[in-house]
């Protein structure tokens, strides 16, 4: 059996690039700002998506907090902002905004695919509120080629997104 080819190294993406994917995607005026790390827990629940290049290895983990998978599945989904409040309140994403922040997740990949780099692509997405694998909880608490920020939705609200390279 050959080893996976990790010689191709993954691009951590800058932060205009996440801020341009989101504000467009979501068609609102976004802002980050850099913030601490944080780690998925039972106290700090969260919305996981793990990438895997060509060879199926998980490459790159991204986490979204409560609140902003709230916010970002709400504004894809054009669910009012008090709807996600409510998703907030209840500590679990509905099925409308949890689709919403599925497809944020799967074109999230295209910050990670930039030339030279490894093409990496959603493997999995689980909402906060579902049971979360035990492997991609414990990837948010690598440190390293990290990047989490502070994301602040127009008309929704704000709330964390770690960016980890495994």
């Amino acid at each position: 059996m050959k080893a996976p080819d990790q010689a191709q190294p993954v691009h951590l993406p800058a932060p205009k690039e996440i801020r341009d994917l989101l504000g467009d995607l979501l068609d609102r005026d976004v802002t980050l700002k850099p913030g601490p790390p944080f780690a998925v827990n039972a106290h700090y629940p969260a919305s996981i998506a793990q990438f895997v290049d060509d060879t199926l290895v998980v490459r790159a983990v991204v986490a979204f907090d409560l609140p902003l998978s709230a916010h970002a599945g709400a504004a894809l989904a054009l669910v009012p902002s008090s709807g996600a409040e409510q998703a907030i309140e209840d500590g679990a994403l509905p099925e409308t905004m949890a689709e919403g922040l599925a497809e944020v997740f799967n074109v999230f990949s295209a910050v990670f695919n930039v030339e030279g780099a490894a093409h990496l692509r959603l493997y999995s997405a689980q909402t906060a509120g579902q049971e979360l694998p035990v492997d991609a909880r414990i990837r948010t608490q690598i440190l390293g080629r990290r990047a989490d920020f502070h994301v602040d939705v127009a008309g929704y609200g704000s709330g964390r997104v770690a960016v980890v390279l495994t």
